[in-house]
């Protein structure tokens, strides 16, 4: 899409938000007083900007049709669900988007946390994790948090721990015991990148 300008920007944004708050299309003086204009004529101007850019649209000849055309997925992509308990099925379709404007990377992904075993270092139900595939041959650090697959068994997001051919996967929570597996056994799927909370 073409780019905007500043005041085309200003005005694009504030539009979001309203219509995803109110679920309806501002009149042209809330768009004035949000811009902090007088006149109708410069927000008349950059609608017309941004419909002729392909941001926005509305019904010729009725009032508040105006609605935000989809734009081009950004973002970090959601690939399903971890568990922060026992084990289960990951998924590898594409489910949304997690917009995270400052965390661009082609690699990383994003999983949403379903139980409470990793409650003690603040992952909760209903985060969403941001990871990262391991490199070829990296060598994975004691204590790093991963989401980790076990053959016949499913994913989980726990604390790594490698001794020799054996590796434990750690929660943190009390309430759950590790889990023990051979190294031939476990594919590191991911490394903990971050992890978002909406509020």
């Amino acid at each position: 899409m073409e780019p905007l300008t500043q005041a085309q920007k200003e005005l694009y944004d504030w539009l979001i938000e309203y219509i995803r708050t109110t679920q309806h299309a501002p009149s042209i003086r809330q768009m004035m007083r949000a811009m902090n204009l007088k006149s109708p004529a410069p927000i008349q101007s950059r609608l017309e900007r941004l419909r002729s850019k392909g941001y926005i649209d509305w019904t010729v000849g009725k009032a508040r049709t105006l609605r935000i055309l989809r734009p081009e997925p950004q973002g970090v992509p959601v690939l399903g669900a971890i568990a922060a308990g026992g084990l289960v099925e990951p998924f590898t379709e594409i489910e949304e988007r997690l917009d995270l404007s400052n965390l661009q990377h082609s690699n990383f992904y994003s999983l949403k946390v379903t139980g409470d075993s990793m409650i003690e270092v603040h992952i909760t139900e209903g985060d969403h994790i941001v990871l990262r595939p391991p490199t070829e041959d990296e060598e994975i650090k004691n204590g790093t948090i991963v989401a980790a697959r076990v053959d016949g068994e499913g994913a989980t997001l726990k604390h790594y721990h490698k001794d020799g051919n054996k590796i434990t996967l750690k929660p943190s929570n009390h309430k759950y015991k590790p889990i023990e597996v051979s190294a031939e056994k476990l594919e590191v799927q991911g490394i903990l990148i971050g992890v978002w909370r909406s509020v």
